[in-house]
């Protein structure tokens, strides 16, 4: 089999059950797999002294033990026969990718809100974002949507198949452990300021290019001007040096306006705006959005196709 298929047949068969499947939710995991890994070794060593260099050894040891996990199982399975290798990827790109996933979610808050009421979107909508959102306005639960379906698909999509592309399955699946690993124990509370700052940082680095490839690319396929203007004068502007290019991409699309103060985790966190017209979201909006993010998903797969033909 030649070197190019052992990139592009997963990358196809990975993408194709993600758009017709989705998250599996009754199928094991390799996330809770992560997850668990990175409980039970925040509780053996999240201790004083020295928590940062703690959580810096636990973070690197779970990104060694993630990719040469994946990189021996891989040769492994090669060395048995090409097919085994290809499923077994195809497999690990499926789980890797979440962009089905993330617009479904999105989606059922829209449904959920415009079918049921304001306390019905409030409860859907807390099942995707870290905010309170027991006092949101409609027009706060549809921004939240669409904040977190742009970002999102940086770190859901986009940034998984930019690590598949160099790396193959051990690099995707070690950008999903480093993701995991600060969604867990990346924030500035008491009990990870030291121990989860190195985890915080790793993922703000792993994110760096993709977060402003994601935007690109959701200017590109929507051939919005504003959106491109957007990037460069509001990405930067959010507190996390990542989240907000994506964020503006959106907002230039829709000429809308997100950001703004917020609840998480029962502190007030007034974030900047992103935008300029603060205009109300209409329901049928996350048509566009949901379009948005299924064509930035499939460029970057044709990106990725395109290039390992020319250089493998």
């Amino acid at each position: 089999m030649e070197p190019a298929l052992h990139l592009t047949l997963p990358l196809m068969l990975g993408y194709l059950l993600d758009l017709l499947i989705g998250d599996p939710e009754k199928l094991p995991h390799p996330i809770r797999i992560f997850g668990n890994l990175i409980y039970k070794g925040e509780h053996l060593l999240n201790k004083p002294p020295h928590n940062f260099l703690k959580g810096m050894l636990l973070a690197l040891t779970l990104c060694l033990l993630t990719y040469f996990s994946f990189r021996l199982l891989g040769d492994g399975l090669l060395w048995l026969h090409p097919y085994l290798y290809v499923f077994f990827s195809g497999m690990m790109v499926f789980y890797g990718l979440a962009n089905k996933g993330l617009i479904d979610e999105g989606r059922a808050v829209f449904q959920v809100l415009h079918g049921h009421g304001l306390e019905a979107g409030r409860k859907q909508l807390s099942r995707i974002v870290g905010r309170d959102t027991s006092h949101l306005s409609s027009q706060q639960i549809r921004i939240a949507v669409l904040e977190t379906m742009s970002e999102n698909l940086s770190d859901g999509v986009i940034a998984p198949l930019f690590y598949y592309a160099l790396a193959g399955v051990p690099g995707m699946m070690t950008y999903k452990m480093i993701n995991t690993m600060d969604s867990m124990i990346g924030y500035r509370s008491e009990r990870y300021e030291h121990f989860g700052k190195f985890a915080a940082r790793l993922d703000d680095i792993a994110n760096f290019i993709p977060s402003r490839l994601t935007a690109l690319l959701m200017a590109l396929v929507s051939l919005s001007w504003k959106s491109l203007v957007f990037i460069y004068k509001y990405g930067n502007r959010h507190k996390s040096p990542n989240a907000g290019y994506p964020e503006a991409a959106l907002a230039g699309i829709l000429h809308c306006r997100f950001g703004g103060p917020n609840i998480y985790h029962g502190v007030l966190v007034d974030k900047p705006y992103i935008g300029d017209q603060n205009r109300i979201i209409e329901h049928q909006e996350i048509d566009r959005v949901v379009r948005i993010n299924h064509l930035t998903c499939l460029a970057m797969v044709v990106i990725i196709l395109s290039l390992s033909f020319l250089w493998l």
